[in-house]
């Protein structure tokens, strides 16, 4: 046996690993660079949300102008006067300082006609009914002060349970359906939610001011994580290199 034959497989094993490692390194590089993205985007949402949540409210027009021009219109300040119907409101399955119960989202009629779907707050399981909590339901003209949420275009992930519309339960707030279910147009409704903030309801129901604006920033320690372990990769790659010469010599 010649010592081509010996070597030639052993050649293309090396050249094999060698390119296994270079696609195990590109791929942990990227991922490090796609966690620092994310870190500069949470940063800069972060901040955003910060700023607009003490800018005085705006209007509605003003909110709805900002939208038609693309803008993004998440955790604005807003202001917005009408009449909650109460027979239409939804139910969004949530937990809030540890409870189980439900967010209430009720369309707001406005004076154009329109409807505006007001997430009012949170209230307790057992207090999902109206009935169970009928002083906060609110009659007449009310104004109302809270966020813009932006319209949800789709189910945020496919571990998200399908909504239970006859149940009216939500799992995820699909505004055309929240609409749809109560026999609302999609023309008719304000194409985003608004979060009311934490005036306090009659009777305290609906618990109001529960936007989640504390939003989780991990992605420093991801982006070290990702590109450790590429740098791991890289020194295990050339210990390995050092000892297999050392061994032939």
């Amino acid at each position: 046996m010649t010592e081509f034959e010996i070597s030639a497989p052993s050649r293309k094993r090396s050249v094999l690993t060698g390119i296994a490692v270079l696609v195990a390194l590109a791929i942990l590089l990227s991922l490090g660079t796609w966690q620092v993205e994310r870190l500069h985007w949470k940063e800069k949402l972060l901040s955003n949300i910060a700023e607009r949540r003490v800018t005085p409210p705006a209007s509605l027009a003003d909110i709805e102008a900002l939208a038609a021009k693309g803008e993004d219109i998440d955790y604005r300040h807003i202001t917005v006067s009408g009449e909650y119907v109460n027979s239409k409101e939804r139910h969004f399955f949530a937990t809030w300082h540890g409870r189980t119960g439900f967010y209430v989202y009720t369309p707001l009629q406005l004076a154009d006609g329109r409807y505006l779907f007001v997430n009012r707050g949170f209230v307790p399981y057992e207090n999902k009914e109206p009935e169970m909590r009928m002083q906060g339901q609110l009659t007449g003209q009310q104004t109302m002060i809270g966020l813009a949420r932006a319209k949800l275009l789709g189910k945020p992930s496919w571990a998200v349970p399908d909504n239970d519309v006859p149940k009216n339960i939500f799992y995820w707030k699909d505004l055309d359906v929240m609409a749809s279910s109560v026999g609302l147009d999609r023309a008719e409704v304000v194409p985003f939610f608004v979060d009311a903030d934490d005036t306090p309801n009659p009777k305290g129901l609906p618990i109001g001011g529960v936007t989640d604006v504390d939003l989780p920033n991990n992605h420093l320690q991801y982006a070290f994580t990702w590109y450790g372990l590429a740098a791991t990769l890289v020194i295990i790659v050339v210990v390995a290199r050092f000892r297999k010469r050392g061994a032939a010599q």
